[in-house]
Order: structure tokens, then C-alpha cells, then sequence
């Protein structure tokens, strides 16, 4: 039975929807079987894996509404063991259209379970909110994964973020669990992001990636191309530190904590 994380962080340009597909990529890459599910309307998941969503009949939204089964809208990749939930221009609205549905927070929840014995991981790539959408991405998954850039206002939108997660614990899903941050757009140059990064592990022991995501020039470009990081430039540092990622996730398994300790750090 698959894993489900949820990678979310209702801060918009932090490297959710990157970290959603290289670490998916990276994934798939080490043996994994991943479905990738893209719930965050603007589509930026499903474009940046070469798939066109303007020219899809069916994505997300017609799984989430009861329009169609979850397994008629997979689609693959390019590359072997990854697939994905595209979303399309109709998910723009489902915000609105579930909060009169029943069990409207469960809706992706219950939809994941028909494709849950498939895979090993499924990763869901939420939208930047704490919407309807954020919290269905939240109920259907047993953790959270949270990319962080270092910048100031980083420890403020994270501890908002954890609010609403536990107020998922409280009235909705009590086993949902926080896997960790992850660090991105590090730029060891800058001393703000040394800071913050560092107040990071001070303030969530265990709770924060060994692996840090450098900014990288390569990492913006590959979704303009379609592409993981993996299959356009595997060697850049981006590309790197997203296996370095993947593996320390997977070992997550067998240690069941991630680093607490700043001098450590994979570059």
C-alpha cells in the first residue's frame, strides 16, 4: 500500500511544485513506483512533466467530483514507474463546487484508495492556500512533506502552516503526521539563508531534510522544457541534491527521523 505525502506550503514560489515532480522523478528513478497527483489549479505539475493540460478531457476534477474513476485519468510520463493525476482548466472552480458535496474534505481521500495498492509513494502536489483543495490534500495523506525558502518570512508562514495541519489532526485525520521540512532555493552565499536555515533546525529538531535545494538555474529551466530535472540535467546541482532527496526519504523508512544536526548539510 502506497505511502501518500502530501507536499504543501500556502506560500506560492517556494519550490513546492518542483520538489513535488524531482523528488517523484528521483523516486521512480531509485525502483519506486510513484503516481504524482496535481490538485493545485494552475497545473504547473502536469505541464512541467511535458504533458499539455489545456488539451486533456479529464484530469483531477473529474475524479474529485465522481465524473469519472480515478484510474481512467492517470497518465504516464516519459519516464518508467512515474505517472500522474493531471490537472486541467476545470479544477480552477472545484474549490467552490465542494464545499456543498458530501464528505467534501475526503473527496481526494477516498479517490486515492481505489489506485493506493499500485504504487509505493503517491505524492500530491497541493495548490499555494489552505483552501478546500489544501485540506483534501492533507486528509488523503499519512505525511507532509514542506518545502521551505530560506528567507525571512519563512518561520512565520511555516508555523501557520503547521496550525492548519494540526487543526487536520484534531477534527479530521488524527494520524496525519508531519514527515519535515525541506530547505530550498539555498543560496550558501547569502548569510539571511544560512540563518534562517539554521534557526530552521534550531526550532524543529529531527523535523528538517539533511539535504538542502540549492537555487539553480537549471531547475527553473527544466519545466519549460517538460522535464524533471532528472531527464534535463541530471548532473547539475539541483539534480544532485534531488537524488540525494529521494534517498534520504526512502532511508526516512528505516530511521524514522531526518537530521537535527546543522553541520551535516548535503550540498
Amino acid at each position: 500500500m502506497a505511502k501518500i505525502i502530501s507536499v504543501v506550503n500556502q506560500k506560492g514560489g517556494v519550490g513546492k511544485t518542483t520538489t513535488a515532480v524531482n523528488l517523484g522523478a528521483y523516486l521512480a528513478f531509485l525502483g519506486k513506483k510513484v503516481l504524482l497527483v496535481d490538485i493545485d489549479p494552475q497545473a504547473n505539475a502536469t505541464s512541467g512533466i511535458g504533458i499539455d493540460h489545456k488539451e486533456l478531457p479529464h484530469g483531477i476534477y473529474e475524479a474529485l467530483i465522481g465524473k469519472e474513476p480515478v484510474f481512467k485519468v492517470v497518465k504516464r510520463t516519459i519516464q518508467d514507474g512515474f505517472k500522474i493525476v493531471p490537472s486541467t482548466l476545470s479544477l480552477a472552480g472545484a474549490g467552490i463546487e465542494l464545499v456543498d458535496m458530501d464528505q467534501r474534505e475526503y473527496r481526494l481521500k477516498n479517490i486515492l484508495e481505489e489506485v493506493r495498492n499500485e504504487y509505493y509513494y503517491i505524492i500530491i502536489d497541493g495548490p499555494p492556500s489552505l483552501g478546500l483543495l489544501t485540506v483534501n490534500s492533507l486528509v488523503a495523506a499519512d505525511e507532509v512533506l514542506i518545502p521551505i525558502q530560506s528567507e525571512y518570512y519563512a518561520l512565520e508562514g511555516l508555523s501557520q502552516l503547521l496550525e492548519t495541519v494540526n487543526l487536520v489532526q484534531t477534527h479530521l485525520k488524527p494520524e496525519l503526521s508531519v514527515m519535515g521540512a525541506v530547505i530550498t532555493m539555498f543560496d550558501k552565499r547569502n548569510k539571511l539563508s544560512t540563518q534562517v536555515m539554521n534557526e530552521l533546525y534550531e526550532h524543529f529538531p529531527n523535523k528538517v531534510f539533511r539535504t538542502v535545494i540549492p537555487r539553480s538555474v537549471r531547475l527553473a529551466e527544466a519545466p519549460s522544457f517538460g522535464r524533471s530535472i532528472l531527464h534535463y540535467e541530471p548532473k547539475s546541482k539541483g539534480g544532485k541534491a534531488y537524488e540525494r532527496l529521494a534517498k534520504e526519504l526512502i532511508d526516512l523508512e528505516v530511521n524514522n527521523e531526518v537530521a537535527s544536526n546543522p553541520y551535516k548539510i548535503n550540498f
